[in-house]
């Protein structure tokens, strides 16, 4: 186990540092991301197979303290987390590597290079054993993503990553870093435990405020009113769009969210005392669906989406119940695979009719008839329709909220879901049935259109075969 987790967080880094050795050999440089995410999933996957069975990986690379240790012990939670990150990988390696070419980006090597290191990074998060080692790779996924949020260099795209670099740095140091030394003061740890480490340790009066360092220190989670870097950040090349909202980074501040209310607080210790917080979820989820509605611009649009999406996870976490946090759990997986279609086929819009707007669809659906397919059926998962994945979770987290006796929250996700399909049907609504404006010349790029069908089946798949993380789900409450 020990072994598996070295190759899995080694694969990537090793990624990183030798592609910048292959620039003059294009084709090997992209070839080397997909077999390093091939072996970062066998080795995501052999290790939540052991954790499936019972154990639990473990690396210790440090004792600094009492209590105090860089350490790595994959939960069930980082497990998902591990699978996620890893698996898609693969796919956004292929599409990238397609993208920008068919782009025709500059810059292609130190790209690929970033990207790389992000995936260490995210992968760092997942398995890390404690508060200590989360935090670390928490602000190496940051800086590691910076130079691709300014990849074009232009004017747009270095104000994106000032606002990206001060909004998220600014959170984690200011209030996730004391909020991780105020967890160790009062429980003498920061080591992942099931069922919380601070009951009986801190006065539940004192809660609700360690519960607001972290809600609002994890700014990768972009909540309101910190959610501005994430639209900001569209600048960006579309595999960054999809790195940044379905792989690592906004999934890297969920799933801190998510463990920290199981493994620190204890979602049992928690109940009533994040009531605020899932008020401020339910308005997260709504204010970003209507602002979605209103964004011309398909990634701008996205963007907004998951900005809504993301609540869904944190509402989850702030009910406390255990049918609100499996739902919370699972979805991460269901909104990974569907939104990481929905920008691959903005991108493959963008590279093969040069369309960035919704405006700009009409008429383009029987010509792209995969890109909107696959479109469609990524938005379907998002909105919550069976046959679709992300059914399964928005029906786990409508039963915590009716667990917890807050039928508000089923209004809440019910009127969002409908205000998803007003936003995400819409670009699929103009590609077939609006007459298109113009005669545009398309230009379809097979390494662009084939990961972006992979991963709608991906997304119809998942709610077949729920079981695939059904076991882990289950092990996430266990305590």
């Amino acid at each position: 186990m020990t072994l598996a987790i070295i190759l899995g967080l080694g694969t990537p880094l090793a990624v990183a540092l030798l592609t910048p050795c292959l620039r003059a050999y294009p084709i090997l440089r992209d070839a080397l991301g997909v077999l390093g995410g091939l072996v970062s999933f066998g080795a995501a996957l052999h290790i939540a197979c052991a954790v499936i069975d019972g154990a639990t990986p473990e690396w210790l690379v440090l004792s600094i303290a009492g209590g105090l240790d860089l350490r790595f012990a994959i939960t069930p939670l980082g497990a998902i987390f591990g699978l996620v990150a890893s698996g898609l990988w693969v796919v956004a390696a292929v599409y990238s590597a397609g993208y920008m070419r068919a782009a025709n980006e500059s810059h292609q090597t130190r790209f690929a290079a970033f990207y790389a290191l992000a995936i260490h990074a995210a992968l760092g998060i997942a398995w890390s054993g404690n508060l200590l080692v989360l935090f670390i790779f928490y602000e190496i996924l940051t800086f590691s993503t910076y130079p691709l949020v300014i990849h074009k260099q232009s004017r747009e795209a270095m104000r994106a990553g000032r606002l990206y670099l001060g909004l998220l740095v600014g959170t984690s140091l200011l209030l996730l870093l004391p909020a991780v030394v105020w967890v160790w003061l009062v429980a003498g740890t920061l080591d992942f435990t099931p069922g919380g480490i601070l009951a009986g340790r801190i006065d539940p009066a004192l809660t609700p405020w360690l519960l607001a360092l972290f809600a609002f220190g994890i700014g990768k989670a972009a909540l309101m009113p910190l959610h501005r870097w994430l639209p900001a950040a569209m600048v960006a090349p579309t595999p960054v769009s999809a790195l940044l909202h379905a792989v690592a980074v906004v999934k890297a501040g969920v799933f801190t969210m998510l463990m920290v209310v199981v493994y620190i607080f204890g979602y049992d210790f928690l109940a009533g005392a994040a009531d605020w917080l899932i008020w401020l979820a339910c308005f997260t989820i709504l204010a970003a669906s209507i602002i979605a509605i209103q964004q011309d611009d398909l990634k701008a649009r996205l963007a907004y989406s998951t900005v809504s999406q993301l609540s869904y996870i944190v509402l989850g976490a702030a009910l406390a119940s255990e049918l609100a946090v499996k739902g919370a759990a699972l979805h991460i997986v269901m909104h990974a695979t569907a939104k990481i279609t929905l920008f691959f086929c903005a991108g493959a819009l963008y590279v093969s009719a040069k369309a960035q707007k919704v405006s700009e669809l009409d008429g383009l659906g029987y010509r792209m008839p995969l890109v909107f397919g696959a479109f469609f059926l990524g938005a379907l998962s998002i909105i919550g329709v069976p046959p679709m994945g992300g059914s399964w979770s928005k029906f786990l987290l409508m039963s915590g909220g009716a667990e917890r006796g807050m039928m508000l929250v089923l209004v809440v996700l019910g009127v969002s879901s409908l205000l998803n399909v007003w936003y995400l049907l819409e670009p699929v609504w103009r590609g077939f049935f609006f007459a298109p404006k113009d005669d545009k010349e398309i230009t379809q790029y097979p390494l662009v259109v084939a990961p972006l069908v992979v991963t709608a089946l991906l997304s119809l798949g998942l709610f077949f075969t729920p079981w695939i993380f059904a076991d882990l789900v289950e092990l996430v409450v266990m305590r």
